[in-house]
């Protein structure tokens, strides 16, 4: 029934802004009857930051910014949901349009600036919902005219301890102003040593609560080394690589579209985000798992990402091309490639290219 309803429901989305089409989609989704999660085969089961994870598979953050329709989303057989990124305040982002479509590169662009209903609405939203099971994370980052950056990060993980199931430090959009320089080695120290600071404090209430640090994949091998270095070094729980690129291959089809700002997704990322995370493995040297995220839209596509080192995954713009029938599918290839390795275990895939990956040509 849903793959039906996703077959009829995406050639209309498709018709309209993406925006609008991305309301409709989160709207239809809390309304709509859908029955339990399935089941997982135990062989997808990953633990990973002191969690057990049903499958790998979990949606990005920036779907459901407000933590809407986690649990529906959870129906639909992610492993996980990340919510956000939340800002403490509320704010409206870019103007519009702010997310745009590239249809012949199945990728997105997106300026959307961190809109958020704020850090009130969205805990109302996760409170309702504690005791219903299920991994979803909460992903925060600043407000764009906050004066302190970092006490916002601070006070996010003080108001969300007691409903999150893990932190994402969102320090990596690049729609908003100067919110990348937060990546830089002294500000980035800093930040992580408050935010686990915090978390280590509150999580004597509210038990303890995983920090990851998701990174962008536009950066040099010297600025991975100090990133990863101080996530080591402030003992995060683990990090996402990677978040959207600002830059644009001159590979890409839709070249009016292409020019417009903002972060691209979606399939030409995922050369660039997979390499990123392969250098990100071998310099964590298992400090941590790592989630990847960037450009899956196939079953290959997702285990190439766990071969470069992802433990879990993550998934947005391939749904918007593939449907929500592409979860179903990348679990079963990773079930088929499960039984013709010989491993039994997906964590013993985790990271097995990743030396190889790393001494390859950087991609294009």
């Amino acid at each position: 029934m849903i793959g039906l309803f996703d077959r009829m429901a995406r050639p209309l989305l498709r018709v309209l802004d993406p925006e609008t089409a991305h309301r409709l989609t989160v709207k239809a989704l809390h309304h709509a009857p859908l029955p339990g999660a399935p089941v997982d085969d135990p062989h997808l089961a990953v633990r990973a930051f002191g969690l057990n994870f049903p499958n790998p598979i979990g949606i990005a953050a920036g779907f459901d910014k407000n933590g809407e329709v986690p649990d529906a989303l959870l129906r639909l057989g992610f492993g996980f949901v990340e919510v956000g990124t939340v800002t403490l305040r509320p704010q409206a982002g870019n103007p519009r349009p702010r997310l745009f479509r590239l249809d012949a590169d199945e990728a997105v662009i997106n300026r959307l600036g961190f809109n958020s209903e704020g850090a009130d609405a969205v805990l109302r939203r996760l409170a309702a919902r504690v005791g219903d099971g299920g991994i979803v994370g909460v992903n925060i980052g600043a407000n764009r005219d906050s004066t302190d950056r970092v006490a916002d990060y601070v006070k996010l993980i003080e108001t969300f301890a007691p409903v999150a199931s893990y932190f994402t430090v969102n320090v990596s959009s690049p729609n908003t102003p100067q919110l990348r320089e937060l990546q830089k080695l002294d500000v980035l120290d800093d930040l992580l040593a408050r935010v686990v600071e915090t978390r280590d404090r509150v999580s004597r209430d509210a038990g303890p609560v995983p920090v990851l640090l998701k990174i962008a994949p536009d950066v040099s091998l010297a600025q991975l080394d100090d990133m990863v270095g101080a996530a080591r070094r402030r003992r995060v729980d683990g990090m996402i690589v990677a978040n959207t690129t600002t830059a644009r291959s001159p590979e890409l089809r839709e070249r009016i579209k292409a020019i417009e700002t903002g972060g691209l997704s979606g399939r030409p990322l995922f050369a660039l985000s997979t390499r990123v995370l392969a250098e990100t493995y071998v310099r964590a040297e298992d400090a941590f798992p790592l989630i990847g995220c960037g450009g899956i839209n196939s079953g290959a596509a997702a285990i190439a990402k766990i071969k470069a080192g992802a433990s879990l995954l993550q998934l947005y713009s391939g749904l918007v091309f593939r449907g929500v029938g592409l979860v179903a599918q990348i679990k079963a290839d990773i079930l088929a490639s499960l039984r013709l390795s010989p491993v039994d275990d997906l964590a013993d895939l985790v990271g097995s290219d990743a030396a190889a990956m790393t001494a390859a040509p950087w991609p294009e």
